[in-house]
């Protein structure tokens, strides 16, 4: 059976930086509930790596596919509806958090899960948020939050999570990785987190992407990969955080 997201050879160029890559060659495959952590230091293309699965950036080279089926083969709506992008800067749309969750409904011309939409927001610490506040006014965790609801009414096949609890507070960050680990386990939901948060990392995969150098430098098990990773670049890249916490940096 052919993976739910196959990745062959996709490169990106700098577009700061003519004759430049931003990485080249990243081939991948995602199966239905496999939960993905994406790892590597900031500049190494992973917003972008994750915005080209959503077809929400251009890429220079290589093919992406759904379900064994080639991109070209799909509209964008179609191939958004089934991979969901969620940014870490959410973008909230003008009205009411009821407005923004029936968002998904309107644009796909789908009947809004109401009991769903409520539960969502009763699992992401949002169960009090009264809905005709207006969007503008939540907080930056509430909107944060409001998104991901937003994106899981849409009942994606596959989440892609861009520091998605960046600006959240330790109850309302467990709330939701608890929330989408039991998605993944329930729906077979697949999920693709960028994360520099290395215990979240651990918590929320299966298996650890890790960028470096324009490159998909490791792929595989989480467990493995944190007990000793094959390439000198991903012992580095954990053992920074390891030596902030021996000093008692934040």
């Amino acid at each position: 059976m052919a993976p739910l997201l196959s990745m062959n050879q996709i490169s990106k160029r700098r577009p700061d930086k003519a004759g430049e890559w931003l990485f080249q060659g990243v081939t991948a495959g995602i199966d239905k509930g496999e939960r993905i952590a994406l790892l590597g230091a900031s500049g190494t293309g992973k917003s972008t790596l994750l915005r080209i699965a959503a077809l929400l950036e251009s890429f220079d080279e290589g093919e992406l596919q759904l379900e064994g089926k080639a991109q070209r083969s799909f509209k964008p709506e179609e191939w958004r509806k089934k991979i969901s992008y969620v940014a870490q800067a959410p973008v909230m749309l003008a009205g009411t958090v009821e407005q923004n969750l029936r968002t998904a409904s309107m644009l796909h011309g789908t009947p809004f899960d109401e009991q769903l939409a409520r539960r969502y927001m009763a699992e992401a610490e949002l169960g009090h948020l009264a809905w005709t506040k207006p969007a503008a006014e939540l907080s930056g965790g509430e909107k944060q939050r409001t998104a991901l609801v937003r994106s899981l009414l849409l009942r994606p096949s596959m989440l892609l999570l861009d520091e998605t609890t960046s600006s959240l507070d330790p109850t309302s960050k467990e709330a939701v990785e608890q929330m989408l680990n039991r998605l993944a386990e329930r729906e077979g939901t697949a999920m693709a987190w960028i994360t520099h948060d290395m215990e979240q990392s651990r918590s929320v995969s299966d298996q650890i992407w890790f960028m470096s150098e324009g490159k998909l430098l490791e792929r595989g098990d989480t467990k493995a990969f944190f007990q000793g990773p094959s390439t000198e670049q991903a012992r580095r890249f954990i053992q920074k955080p390891l030596e902030r916490e021996a000093n008692g940096d934040e």
